[in-house]
């Protein structure tokens, strides 16, 4: 579309071009764009495998006190040898911390018999795994149980800490140098990092290791949505929202494949860690996003990567000199972001209402989605299949998601995800263990409304702010998110006081989040916005399909 030549019988303004139009004669939603979102899915199926490796690695098998060689005399069967040496727990397992301080050959260990604490110490010679189900965890290898378990739980709250700081900088970064270049550097910085947690020779060596891992992946994060949104059309958006998430499943499904296959912490580390170096090599293939490009004015740049898109698309873009005047204008008028920072992100009424709401709606996601995520023992069925599961469910969860954000639009869907993930969690508080499988369903099905949640979530963010502070919305939105990531495994801790307690927190904050979502603007068929501006005008009424294709 080009500018309108004011005649002299007339004063109407000139229509101005819009970006949607130029992705139009670059074949709109084409070959061009299959490809980027397909080197994007590389990057996407690395962040499971990252943001969900604490199940496998920081897995606590069964363990029971170190029994020192004196105690044995050689002849005993190894029951026998508990039984002299290991007090007994009501259900009749084995304690896991304590033992008694000499063998009592004299007392009846029948299941649930009372004995005298003055008999049992703890473990000052150590601990024994099972190693049937792992031969190496990170638990095992640090001792990280009795009074040590609380280090566990801050290995993973470690690598959320370094991610929820890796948001705030990369998207900050992304503003300023570019979707391609951050994405490159993320995944550089992730191969490093993640390498060094595998080799890790000690416990603060690791936590330092992790936290930096977890600051390098989430700038996979950032850079994926907004590439994989500014690259296509406004009817478009969902598909690619929907196709980068039911990434995020396919890598859940591998995770659990590969944990299968690896038992070993170290080794899983690293095969976790090898993809880096497939989507280092993608980043060849990936341009960068045209629309970031002419917010910076680098207009050259940004017309040869839309003459790229153009030709793998079969279509010839119109190189007229007012077509180039008609860029022009268009660049000028989106302006220069490099002056804009977070605090841009409050700058008007709007703006301010969208960031605290959807910070609020990321906090509510992601600590109830890793809430469900991070606990998957105890419903009956092993570790590797239950987690297996989760990611099965998430497809069909996703793929439903598609048609339910057309049809109810994103804030409905958000109210509804969140609502229901709640509801899934509180039900299994109520519910007795003894229905292990009535539970596992519950909460297969809550982790599906989770994922779905998750991947409303990020389409609606990026769709809300505009394009040249979208990076900063999206750090700052995932910033919040990954605080909520980063308490949600020390809730388990608080089940040492009630054992529901954590259960009722996730779902009092799925809820009261969910219904927060409700405050923020529909962004249903509305052009995604360029300026600030833009926000004000753009979604005070939401658009149809028929109105933006006139």
């Amino acid at each position: 579309m080009d500018f309108l030549p004011l005649s002299p019988m007339t004063k109407s303004p000139p229509v101005m071009l819009s970006f949607d139009d130029l992705l139009h004669e670059a074949g709109g939603f084409g070959r061009f764009q299959v490809l980027t979102l397909l080197i994007l899915c590389i990057s996407r199926i690395i962040l499971p495998l990252h943001f969900l490796q604490h199940i496998f690695i920081s897995a606590v098998p069964p363990h029971h006190c170190s029994i020192p060689d004196h105690r044995n005399p050689g002849n005993l069967r190894q029951e026998d040898l508990l039984l002299l040496n290991i007090p007994q727990e009501d259900d009749g397992s084995f304690s896991s911390c304590q033992m008694f301080s000499e063998p009592q050959p004299h007392l009846n260990m029948s299941q649930g018999m009372m004995v005298n604490r003055s008999l049992l110490q703890s473990c000052d010679q150590g601990w024994e795994y099972q190693r049937s189900i792992f031969s190496s965890t990170t638990v095992t290898q640090w001792d990280l149980v009795c009074e040590k378990k609380g280090l566990s739980r801050i290995l993973t709250s470690s690598f959320f800490v370094g991610v929820t700081l890796g948001t705030v900088v990369f998207g900050y970064l992304s503003d300023r140098f570019g979707r391609r270049a951050m994405l490159l550097l993320a995944l550089v910085l992730s191969l490093v990092f993640g390498g060094l947690s595998a080799g890790s020779v000690s416990y603060p060596m690791f936590v330092v290791s992790l936290t930096l891992s977890g600051f390098s992946v989430s700038g996979l994060t950032c850079t994926v949505v907004a590439l994989s949104l500014e690259w296509v059309d406004t009817q478009h958006r969902t598909v690619a929202g929907v196709l980068t998430s039911l990434c995020w499943s396919t890598g859940s499904a591998l995770l659990a494949l590969i944990a299968y296959l690896i038992r070993d912490w170290r080794w899983l580390m690293v095969a976790i860690t090898a993809p880096c170096v497939l989507g280092i090599v993608s980043i060849w293939w990936l341009s960068e996003s045209p629309r970031w490009l002419l917010t910076k004015g680098l207009i050259e740049r940004g017309e040869k990567e839309l003459a790229r898109c153009a030709a793998l698309n079969g279509q010839k873009l119109d190189c007229s000199s007012k077509q180039r005047e008609n860029i022009q204008r268009l660049a000028e008028s989106l302006g220069s972001s490099s002056d804009y920072s977070y605090i841009d992100l409050f700058r008007t009424r709007r703006l301010r209402r969208i960031s605290i709401c959807a910070g609020l709606v990321w906090f509510g996601v992601a600590f109830s989605y890793y809430g469900i995520s991070l606990d998957i023992s105890g419903f009956g069925l092993n570790l590797f299949l239950t987690h297996f599961l989760y990611a099965l469910v998430e497809v069909p969860a996703k793929l439903s998601i598609y048609y339910v954000l057309n049809y109810l639009g994103r804030r409905r869907t958000q109210v509804l995800t969140l609502v229901m993930t709640g509801a899934c969690i509180g039900a299994n508080v109520v519910i007795p263990s003894a229905l292990g499988p009535l539970r596992t369903a519950i909460a297969i099905i809550g982790k599906g409304f989770a994922e779905a949640a998750f991947t409303v979530v990020i389409l609606y963010t990026a769709e809300l702010y505009p394009t040249v502070i979208r990076q900063n919305g999206i750090g700052y939105t995932s910033f919040l998110g990954r605080l909520g990531v980063s308490l949600a495994p020390l809730m388990k801790l608080l089940d040492d006081f009630w054992a529901p307690l954590s259960k009722v927190i996730f779902c009092s904050m799925a809820v009261i989040c969910g219904l927060t979502a409700a405050l923020l603007p529909e962004t249903l068929n509305v052009p995604l916005p360029e300026i600030i501006s833009d926000v004000e005008r753009s979604m005070s009424v939401p658009k149809t399909t028929e109105d933006i294709q006139k």
